[in-house]
């Protein structure tokens, strides 16, 4: 076990004097193949984009070269943490898979640049399996099926506390969360989050508030999506 935890470039001390060819091109391949499995791990039963997908393939091994350069020397070392200031800064946050994804590339990259092919493949694997376990278990979901109801009702409607009693009748709970004008000022639509009571409600649900709000327009559906970032 210990072979995992040793580094191919030798000891520490020598690490900082001297890169061996062969070491280097074992870092090198490292690099490039973890690089596609964190790449495959961000894809999972996640929307992507190619252009980030690459780059995130190809992040550990930039990393990995980067600290080869640096090899022990304290004002390179300053110098590149400044680049990646300026990197961080010039670009848009991104959400929170995408941030901690970038993480996982970085540390395989600093991990291989230092030698260390083992820990950066068992670094890769087990932050693998437990992204598979997180995804597919309902772990951190939130409770219930929250929907964005919106119903529309003419200015002359007077609608606080109208749609209470039947709101009651179909769903869990509900919360009026937006009221805004629409057509000019003729119209007002109401938004509501709602939890239903149970599944295959809302038609009778959406008929009877048809009746109160004289037959405009009204939707059920999913929340708007909030963007997860860190």
């Amino acid at each position: 076990m210990d072979v995992l935890f040793t580094s191919v470039l030798g000891t520490t001390e020598s690490a900082m004097t001297t890169v061996t060819t062969q070491g280097f091109l074992w870092c090198t391949i490292a690099s490039i193949i973890l690089g596609l499995v964190s790449a495959f791990i961000y894809m999972y039963k996640h929307d992507y984009s190619k252009n980030f997908v690459v780059t995130l393939a190809l992040l550990p091994v930039i990393v990995q070269m980067v600290i080869t350069l640096v090899n022990g020397n304290l004002g390179a070392g300053v110098a590149v943490m400044g680049v990646f200031n300026l990197v961080r800064f010039r670009s848009i946050a991104g959400t929170a898979k995408d941030i901690g994804s970038v993480f996982l590339a970085m540390a395989i990259g600093l991990a291989t640049g230092m030698g260390y092919i083992g820990v950066a493949a068992i670094l890769t694997v087990v932050v693998g399996i437990f992204n598979i376990i997180y995804v597919t278990t309902p772990f951190g979901q939130g409770k219930g099926s929250s929907k964005l109801l919106r119903i529309t009702v003419p200015e002359d409607l007077e609608f606080e506390g109208l749609f209470d009693e039947v709101l009651a009748k179909y769903t869990s709970s509900f919360e009026l969360q937006a009221v805004a004008t629409s057509n000019m000022g003729s119209l007002y639509q109401l938004e509501y989050r709602v939890s239903m009571k149970q599944d295959g409600l809302a038609k009778a649900m959406i008929d009877e508030l048809r009746c109160l709000n004289g037959n405009l327009k009204i939707s059920l559906g999913s929340p708007k999506a909030n963007r997860e970032t860190l």
